[in-house]
């Protein structure tokens, strides 16, 4: 097997590995945001506010199959690490069964749901009929995104981030040509731009799976590995049911506060639609750091490399700051013209709201960057349940204080965007004093039973 990170020089192998992650989930961040723009453009404002609470909806749902993924491939990981191919392949089959299963009880639900989870996000009736026809069609892609990031989080625990970022480029590519001809030469509204998604989803889904037993023989399955034990099913369930219940938290509660910007109107809406795919655009590179630096920990640490785990972990630490300032510093002064992007020049309240959310959130980035490392340390080294109460602290902060201070009038929807950073900061604050009193017993190779 290829792609061992536990030799070479430690921060040019975790960079080298964790730029085409990078690269890549940038351009799955191409898919919405091409509707957004293409949507914002040319269908208006009421349009944009429906495409872009869709996006947080969507989010939250696919964050279950990707937290299932993403625990995978930690032990996936540490198996690879502890060059222990039969565990490997048990694993395998014992995560793909149980992450398709969920992903069809997920699409049901949604599917017989619609309605309810509209009024439960309380859009305005204007909005309404657009959201809900974008959502039918949307939902068909959730089979494609538990492919795509399944195979993807497989490729990336074996060490190749290589091959994700190319089927995302062709997809991303694919999704623009397509929502520019459904959106603007078939006339086709926003199930259109929902449907070049879609299409675009299952090229990445479906391709990405073929390309993986074709060109990687190693990691093909045979009859005995079908033959799941239930200590593996326990294993595999304890990394990838607790970074789901992370995954999960977290994007429930920007759903529920997603609820409470639609309380503000349309405008409102349209804004948040907008700044928040800049938002995600400014600090995604640094999620995908410390996703790359949580399989970079996870293969060393099934190697036992200790010292070779804590250098890792220094070099990360500064290059994610350096890398968030540096961002937080453009998206401070680039507010406006970013907005402009997404927005008609001539909506001057939207864009003069969207600004102010930039301007808040993006002057606190050191404080996710460091809370994205943090969540992919604890992953790696066997406590996903730390990720999960570092999340509930960051996201519980920012429902509650989203909630008490917008309905202050001194405060009001600037309430919303202040909530964020100060839940970044809490969680922060807990995660950095549980590892300096716990560092020592997070490194103890005793402590995951493999």
């Amino acid at each position: 097997m290829k792609g061992d990170l536990t030799q070479g020089p430690v921060m040019k192998t975790m960079l080298w590995f964790a730029v085409p992650m990078i690269l890549g989930n940038l351009l799955q961040q191409c898919y919405n945001v091409a509707d957004t723009l293409i949507v914002g453009r040319f269908l208006g404002p009421d349009a944009l506010a429906a495409v872009g609470s869709s996006f947080t909806l969507m989010t939250f749902l696919t964050s279950i199959l990707l937290g299932l993924c993403m625990g995978s491939g930690a032990y996936f990981s540490i198996k690879f690490g502890q060059r222990d191919e039969n565990g490997l392949k048990e694993g395998m089959c014992a995560s793909f069964v149980l992450i398709a299963a969920l992903t069809v009880v997920l699409n049901v639900l949604v599917f017989l749901g619609t309605d309810w989870i509209l009024v439960f996000l309380q859009v305005p009736a204007d909005v309404y009929g657009l959201m809900r026809e974008y959502l039918v069609v949307i939902f068909c892609g959730l089979a494609a995104t538990f492919l795509y990031n399944y195979f993807a989080c497989l490729l990336r625990a074996v060490g190749n981030s290589v091959a994700p970022l190319c089927f995302l480029a062709v997809s991303a590519v694919l999704n623009i040509v397509l929502d520019l001809w459904f959106v603007l030469g078939l006339h086709r509204g926003v199930a259109g731009a929902a449907e070049a998604t879609v299409i675009s989803q299952y090229v990445s889904g479906v391709g990405i799976a073929i390309y993986t037993w074709w060109k990687w023989p190693d990691l093909r399955v045979g009859r005995a590995h079908l033959r799941v034990r239930l200590s593996c099913i326990k294993q595999i369930s304890n990394f990838s049911l607790l970074t789901c219940v992370q995954q999960s938290v977290m994007n429930l509660g920007i759903l529920m506060v997603q609820g409470l910007v639609n309380s503000f109107g349309p405008g409102v809406m349209a804004a948040f639609a907008a700044a928040v795919k800049i938002d995600a655009f400014a600090y995604m590179p640094v999620q995908d750091f410390g996703n790359a630096f949580s399989t970079f920990i996870a293969q060393n640490y099934g190697a036992k490399k200790e010292e070779r785990i804590r250098a890792g972990l220094k070099g990360a630490v500064t290059a994610a700051l350096i890398f968030c300032v540096i961002i937080s510093i453009g998206v401070w002064v680039l507010a406006q013209p970013l907005m402009m992007l997404f927005v008609d020049g001539s909506e001057t309240a939207i864009i003069a709201e969207g600004m102010r959310y930039l301007h808040i959130e993006g002057a606190f980035y050191c404080g996710i960057g460091c809370l994205f490392l943090l969540y992919g340390l604890y992953r790696a080294l066997g406590r996903p349940g730390m990720s999960v109460v570092l999340t509930v602290i960051s996201l519980g902060t920012r429902v509650a204080l989203a909630y008490l201070l917008s309905a202050m009038p001194l405060f009001g929807v600037t309430g919303i965007w202040w909530s964020v950073p100060i839940g970044w900061l809490l969680a922060d604050a807990v995660g950095l004093i549980y590892y300096w009193l716990r560092k020592n017993r997070l490194f103890s190779w005793g402590a995951i039973k493999m």
